[in-house]
């Protein structure tokens, strides 16, 4: 009943400032492992000391459910490479760049992927002249955060200062990106199928951190509402923008489609969330697909890095 995946370390917590969120999901992804008889131990990098002792504890993979920095980003990835351990999802090189905002932003531009206009900020001194060049409003973001940590619209200069000041105290590279006014659409990817796409609806200002974790008034809309042909379109973009960024595996995609129906890509998750409120759950369920067989999806992805002795 094992699979032939061996012992699985369920990596979750970590050091981010998205580690009760990750820890959340990768209990339920530890559970949801030993429900279908797999062998599988949890392991907090912050809690249980170096990852070498997955090798020393008998481990043959890991299932990476660590979110932001330090288990995001290709650190962890990384690290698991050189200890010879297969891993779900992203490598080392999709991870860093999905994490960063900016970069994977300048990656869709050159690939003609839509998103939308933004400055790069690391110094407050250049804070005004990024601001009148974005144009109001705006949205100010952390470059290497998830969960909408540290993100604020601005819709004018009176509010610019507190917004850098909030994101800036996140990270030393700061995001200001033109603000889009319509839908919000997002995309779960599972090897090289996208999932039905889910539209968010939320009375708050976006999509932010209480929306996504807290709030009881998030609406989920899975068939998203678009017509099939668009959503299979956008659906094929999302694909290709995950792509593009060397994103593999699993993961999300997040966009919102203008009032003139014009879609912008805004970001992609490597390592989303599996918590009672998230969105990859969500869409699998609306595909036909529970937990359990979820769960066990995504840990056949560590198969490919084992196939090419990653």
């Amino acid at each position: 009943m094992n699979g032939g995946f061996g012992k699985v370390a369920v990596l979750y917590g970590g050091i981010s400032a998205e580690r009760e969120i990750s820890r959340q999901g990768g209990q339920a992804v530890l559970a949801s492992l030993r429900r279908q008889g797999i062998e599988a131990q949890g392991f907090d990098p912050a809690r249980d000391g170096s990852l070498c002792r997955l090798v020393e504890t008998g481990c043959t993979r890991a299932f990476v459910m660590l979110h932001g920095r330090g288990g995001e980003d290709g650190v962890v990835q990384g690290a698991l490479e050189a200890l010879g351990l297969p891993y779900t999802g992203s490598g080392v090189l999709g991870s860093a760049l999905a994490m960063d905002k900016y970069r994977t932003k300048r990656i869709w531009q050159a690939a003609g992927i839509p998103t939308p206009p933004a400055r790069l900020v690391t110094d407050a001194a250049a804070l005004e002249d990024a601001a009148r060049a974005v144009g109001y409003p705006l949205i100010v973001k952390p470059v290497h955060e998830g969960s909408s940590i540290g993100m604020c619209r601005v819709d004018g200069p009176e509010a610019l200062a507190p917004a850098w000041a909030a994101a800036a105290g996140a990270d030393r590279e700061v995001l200001l990106e033109r603000w889009i006014e319509g839908a919000e659409y997002t995309v779960a990817i599972l090897g090289e199928r996208a999932l039905p796409m889910i539209r968010l609806e939320t009375p708050r200002t976006f999509y932010d951190f209480e929306a996504k974790y807290r709030a009881e008034d998030t609406r989920y809309l899975i068939p998203c509402g678009l017509p099939e042909a668009e959503e299979r379109a956008l659906a094929a973009q999302a694909l290709a923008a995950f792509a593009a960024v060397g994103a593999s595996g699993w993961g999300r995609v997040d966009l919102m489609v203008d009032a003139a129906g014009n879609p912008w890509f805004l970001e992609v998750n490597t390592v989303p969330g599996m918590t009672d409120h998230s969105l990859v759950p969500m869409a699998a369920r609306a595909a036909g697909m529970d937990f359990d067989a979820l769960v066990r999806a995504i840990l056949e992805t560590s198969r490919e890095r084992e196939e090419v002795g990653a």
